[in-house]
């Protein structure tokens, strides 16, 4: 069994986020419950008493996923005519016993003493881009230099033709760093005005890669990207969260934050200044041509 489990895992996580769907946990839970089960044999019941082992010390989504890759990888079968029915579409996922991380956010003055802090690190527009944007880290990460843009002769041109002084600036959020390349919904893609603060880490993080690239010399990898490591690769997800802690810890806000609580904290800060819902749900996901009055006052203060 475990080798048709194997080959279910493949087809049904193949093009969809690691990292979002904890696979690696769910492919060790699955095989430790099912895989000695020949393909055949596998009942309703089953799965059943599977998905509540795993309720019993995983999270509920951990299991619902769970779930969904074994409904889906039966169907596969189903269609290779190696089974007669999907037993795991019978079953009913339970409730795990252990609640995930909760989310949280920075208040003002903590954010204003983690940029301070983040001051000339190699994470500095890192993140007050998304502290002052509300991107996805995903999002950030995967941020191409010509999808940096300004507003010249009535169109959007790249920044590294343009350059950086013009009145309005943007970026282009049509990438992200998760499985296929997409942002994670249709409506995350857009233009996303930069305020000004934005625009000025930008060009220091132009002036800082290009020193990257000549300390590199022959070891530069060029994949045209905003945030890279020191020789032009993509970020590793967890080196960055490792920086970002010592990063808060220098602020005094001690070491259990994560990156992307920086997009938490863009929307409560938004929240607390009265922003309406709509407004806040319009930045956080699609196109804004300009930032609205309403957010010079919050920008102001981060300032």
């Amino acid at each position: 069994m475990n080798d048709a489990l194997d080959d279910w895992l493949a087809q049904s996580l193949d093009g969809l986020s690691a990292s979002t769907l904890s696979g690696r946990t769910i492919a060790k839970a699955l095989r430790e419950e099912l895989g000695t089960i020949r393909l055949t044999d596998l009942t309703a019941g089953r799965v059943q008493a599977a998905l509540r082992a795993m309720a019993a010390r995983l999270s509920t989504r951990t299991v619902q996923i769970a779930h969904d890759v074994l409904v889906r990888a039966i169907r596969q079968a189903e269609r290779d005519d190696l089974v007669g029915r999907n037993v795991a579409a019978l079953v009913k996922p339970p409730k795990g016993q252990r609640a995930g991380r909760p989310s949280k956010s920075l208040t003002l003055e903590q954010a204003v003493a983690l940029m301070a802090a983040a001051r000339g690190t190699r994470l500095e527009a890192l993140i007050i881009l998304s502290l002052l944007t509300g991107l996805r880290t995903e999002e950030v990460r995967a941020l191409r230099w010509d999808h940096v843009v300004a507003w010249v002769g009535g169109q959007w041109q790249p920044v590294t033709e343009e350059g950086f002084d013009h009145e309005q600036l943007a970026i282009f959020v049509w990438r992200s760093d998760r499985a296929g390349g997409d942002t994670k919904t249709p409506k995350s893609r857009g233009t996303l005005a930069l305020p000004r603060r934005c625009a000025e880490v930008l060009r220091e993080q132009r002036v800082r890669q290009a020193q990257d690239r000549l300390a590199a010399g022959p070891l530069w990898q060029d994949h045209n990207l905003v945030f890279a490591s020191a020789v032009g690769t993509p970020l590793d997800n967890h080196n960055v969260r490792r920086e970002f802690r010592v990063i808060t810890e220098a602020a005094g806000l001690g070491t259990t934050w994560v990156p992307r609580e920086l997009r938490h904290t863009f929307v409560s800060l938004l929240s607390a200044h009265g922003v309406p819902v709509e407004a806040i749900a319009l930045l956080a996901g699609t196109t804004r041509p300009r930032p609205p009055s309403w957010f010079t006052g919050i920008r102001s203060s981060l300032l």
